[in-house]
């Protein structure tokens, strides 16, 4: 397809000088995404653009495309995933629909072309060759464990669940409509060319997937083809679509998506309730009654109380000491990877000494667990009391990353993700926070009354891996 002329060549010419620079500075850059810490995998996931100036002019506000040229680096995406990898992935017993779903995009819409219960490798090579389909391999990483490696610190990096699809997709050929999604989209090209155009948004950072009619988009804001070892980036709500051109004789590229209901609207959502609870218990304003019948009228009627009792509540949250999450650090953590040891980590054990008394101990896995503050989950009654608990992802099942939640499907056959932590007394949250927030710390010198619950969270915390004895 020809290059749109005028605004969009122009703009064209500003992302090509944009990669021009990259590649100047590219030529000192590491060859292959460094895993050393999450930190360091971003920065080299990004190279050559810096950290402070992605998300100062890129993240949530316009696309981002780096052109590399770089044949070591394009090696390197090639062995994340490969059309050559199917044939081995298909034997894993991997079911159409949860793990592959073979479609095209057929006059703006896409067209389904699954068959029932498990993939054939050779009925996939099938619609691949003939129908022109293209395959969509739904979360790789419970497969691949460099992709595991890699996003598994993403998470630790964004603070967020990263998940990715790979599109493997013959010649002249496109698997999808227009749309847009609802969530930060980072494109590795991994195998063979595609054909990428993305237009306006029509809803900035949009909170749901949606189909766009080809007519209404109008034209595109970029246009240009992705090649072995290049990256882009859009954030959510961005629309576009992908082909793959003709004379290649395929594309494979992977998508790392993250962000998906992120936003401030979610964490009020999250952290608004806990406030409004705990203020009411010093605030007897929040305690009196609504008016009669007030449920049974416009409830817009009384925005002028309600706009009162809100500046109470800001007023209250000026000076909490805490804002309590009630699901969305929680949720993280037990949806989220486990750390990539290069083994399955259902097998991690604590090793080394026995914490003692006199013991200096070190928290590890940092990034993978949280304390949280919440009403006692073992009894039932109605004056249940605060406890304190510690999740982590430690014993999480990489094969559920991502493979939803307890109301779908997977828990009704016993496999969703269950939580895993500690359970302790509020007593105890000053000395939880003390080895959070310190490099070492003695077992003695713990915010506790008795060395027996001093001995006892070491040995807690070590039996469940999130500390070591130096």
């Amino acid at each position: 397809m020809p290059k749109k002329r005028g605004k969009h060549a122009e703009m064209g010419k500003e992302t090509q000088a944009q990669c021009k620079r990259a590649k100047v500075e590219a030529a000192c850059s590491l060859s292959a995404m460094s895993c050393e810490s999450p930190d360091r995998l971003f920065e080299s996931f990004i190279c050559p653009i810096k950290q402070e100036t992605f998300f100062r002019e890129y993240w949530e506000q316009k696309p981002l495309l780096v052109q590399r040229n770089d044949p070591l680096l394009a090696a390197y995406y090639q062995s994340l995933f490969q059309l050559s990898d199917l044939k081995e992935m298909c034997s894993r017993g991997l079911c159409y629909g949860r793990d592959i779903n073979v479609c095209r995009c057929v006059n703006g819409k896409k067209k389904v072309l699954n068959k029932e219960g498990k993939v054939s490798y050779m009925q996939l090579k099938k619609d691949f060759d003939q129908k022109k389909a293209t395959i969509q391999f739904h979360q790789p990483q419970r497969f691949k464990e460099e992709l595991w490696k890699i996003q598994e610190k993403l998470e630790c990096y964004f603070g967020s669940l990263v998940g990715s699809n790979v599109y493997i997709t013959p010649q002249g050929s496109q698997g999808l409509p227009p749309h847009y999604d609802d969530v930060e989209v980072f494109i590795l090209q991994l195998e063979g060319e595609k054909h990428w155009r993305l237009y306006k948004p029509t809803v900035h950072l949009a909170r749901e997937y949606n189909v766009e009619l080809e007519a209404r988009i109008g034209n595109p804001t970029h246009e240009f083809i992705l090649k072995p070892g290049d990256l882009l980036y859009f954030p959510r709500g961005t629309i576009h679509q992908a082909d793959t051109p003709l004379g290649v004789s395929y594309s494979t590229h992977l998508t790392i998506s993250t962000y998906q209901n992120n936003s401030w609207g979610d964490f009020l959502l999250d952290t608004i309730p806990g406030l409004v609870f705990e203020t009411a218990k010093d605030d007897v304003v929040l305690r009196t009654s609504i008016p009669r019948q007030l449920l049974m009228v416009d409830i817009a009627d009384s925005t002028k109380k309600l706009s009162s009792l809100l500046r109470r509540l800001a007023d209250r949250l000026e000076t909490a000491r805490e804002l309590r999450s009630s699901g969305m650090k929680k949720d993280f953590i037990v949806n989220r990877l486990p750390p990539c040891l290069g083994c399955d980590s259902d097998h991690l054990t604590p090793g080394g000494k026995l914490p003692k008394i006199d013991s200096q101990i070190r928290l590890q896995f940092r990034d993978h667990a949280i304390i949280t503050v919440e009403p006692d989950q073992e009894t039932s009654d109605e004056t249940r009391r605060d406890m304190v608990y510690v999740y982590h992802s430690l014993k999480n099942r990489r094969e559920m990353h991502m493979m939803g939640t307890e109301d779908d499907t997977a828990s009704e056959e016993g496999t969703a993700q269950q939580a895993h932590g500690l359970r302790f007394p509020l007593s105890y949250l000053d000395a939880l926070k003390q080895i959070w927030s310190s490099s070492t710390v003695n077992v003695k010198e713990l915010n506790l009354i008795s060395d027996e619950e001093k001995e006892n969270l070491a040995l807690s915390l070590w039996t469940e891996c999130l500390i070591e004895v130096l």
